[in-house]
């Protein structure tokens, strides 16, 4: 499966890990590698350390390292369209910042339990089916994220079901 967004997450990826950043690939570009099933994403989601109070915190100060992302996004040629969002755009792709220290709280997701996995010489982490089945699982329980995604999210949740047999939560 020829996939664009990921190689341009890697890309991304390759540069925060010069600045000592291993992110997070979440959303359905991480999900379609890990079941090789084409989720028909519409942006990058990435996570990177920041503040665990997640949105309490202004948008401006609750990323780690920010100013360097947005240097970083600037130099790839990437535009801030969203502070609150931390969304950047260029040619119709869309990548969003979170923060991937609020994992443990919204899914019960430990961080050192996440993989480190490595391509081309760029480290970053990606979820394993029974994680991102706790991340949808509790995705479709928010009422913003349901009432966005149209309940994309439960298909998800039933195709990653048959997948591991239902048997890992």
């Amino acid at each position: 499966m020829e996939n664009h967004k990921f190689k341009e997450f890697i890309n991304i990826a390759k540069q925060l890990n010069k600045i000592e950043i291993i992110p997070l690939l979440m959303g359905s570009v991480g999900l379609e590698i890990v079941t090789g099933k084409s989720w028909d994403a519409q942006d990058l989601d990435i996570h990177v350390p920041g503040d665990k109070r997640g949105w309490e915190v202004p948008p401006e100060s609750n990323i780690d390292k920010w100013d360097d992302i947005v240097n970083i996004m600037n130099a790839m040629e990437y535009s801030l369209i969203d502070l609150h969002e931390h969304e950047f755009t260029k040619d119709g792709l869309s990548v969003e910042f979170g923060i991937i220290d609020t994992l443990p709280s919204f899914s019960g997701i430990q961080l050192e339990d996440l993989e480190i996995h490595q391509l081309d010489g760029t480290n970053y982490y990606l979820l394993n089916a029974s994680q991102y089945l706790r991340v949808y699982e509790s995705s479709s329980k928010d009422s913003y994220r349901a009432d966005k995604n149209n309940n994309k999210d439960i298909s998800k949740i039933d195709f990653i079901n048959r997948m591991i047999g239902g048997s890992k939560k």
